[in-house]
């Protein structure tokens, strides 16, 4: 889950610093480390005509954590979302690795991307970004240089989703004050993804569907569980194809 990191930049974690020290300490110590789904991270969906390309870029939920398999994680449910939309076939690829900040996503993560240019990208970052209380202003830096990474990724008319960030507040493992300073850092770094997605053409911005119970997380009550996966991908690929033409 990484470590929280409280800066005097944020005043109210500032304020709070030795609780949330303490805190943030009790949950990992309390909280199970579940492993990545295992699988392979690229398949295919069959369909109709020529094939969708589709690349997935992101932290722990995209790279399966909280599910057992990759069929369960949210680059394949992703990617069966977009075939049962457009009825294509869809060709996907994913890199993904627990722990990645989006700033390390851009050396580490981009690079295993390679490939034939992807019609939809999807980016998943944030929670690490979160629990580090990111700076929103080095945040918007750090997407800015991964979304001008992954351009020459994105085929012409491809478009970028930003799978916006959980709210981190209904995260049942965290105990307050803690829940509600990330909660609220994370509408912060939220509210850039959307404005970033604004600024930039072919970039779109897939709040991302509350967890509003236990029901809707793994064993660890941090991560999204194999049902939230499938109902967080059937959103984003709304997203993904919205105003693009079936062909």
């Amino acid at each position: 889950m990484g470590a929280v990191a409280v800066r005097a930049t944020r005043p109210a974690a500032a304020a709070l610093a030795p609780v949330l020290v303490v805190q943030g300490a009790g949950v990992r110590r309390r909280t199970p480390v579940l492993p990545e789904a295992a699988g392979p991270r690229s398949g295919a969906v069959p369909g109709d005509g020529p094939p969708l390309t589709v690349a997935v870029v992101g932290e722990s939920p995209a790279a399966g954590v909280g599910v057992t398999t990759q069929d369960d994680a949210l680059a394949a449910r992703f990617a069966a979302a977009l075939a049962g939309r457009c009825g294509r076939a869809v060709h996907w690829r994913l890199s993904a690795r627990t722990g990645t900040t989006a700033q390390r996503a851009t050396d580490r993560l981009v690079p295993g991307l390679a490939g034939p240019p992807a019609d939809v990208v999807l980016v998943q970052l944030g929670v690490n970004d979160t629990l580090r209380l990111r700076a929103r202003a080095a945040w918007r830096r750090d997407v800015t240089a991964l979304l001008d990474a992954l351009a020459p990724l994105v085929a012409p008319d491809g478009v970028v989703v930003l799978a916006g960030l959980p709210d981190l507040a209904a995260f049942p493992t965290l105990p307050q004050p803690l829940r509600g300073v990330l909660g609220r850092h994370a509408r912060v770094l939220d509210r850039e993804l959307d404005a970033l997605a604004a600024a930039r053409p072919g970039v779109r911005h897939a709040p991302t569907p509350p967890l509003s119970g236990r029901e809707h997380f793994a064993g660890d009550g941090f991560h999204p569980n194999a049902a939230a996966v499938r109902e967080w991908a059937a959103d984003l690929a709304g997203v993904g194809l919205s105003g693009r033409p079936a062909r």
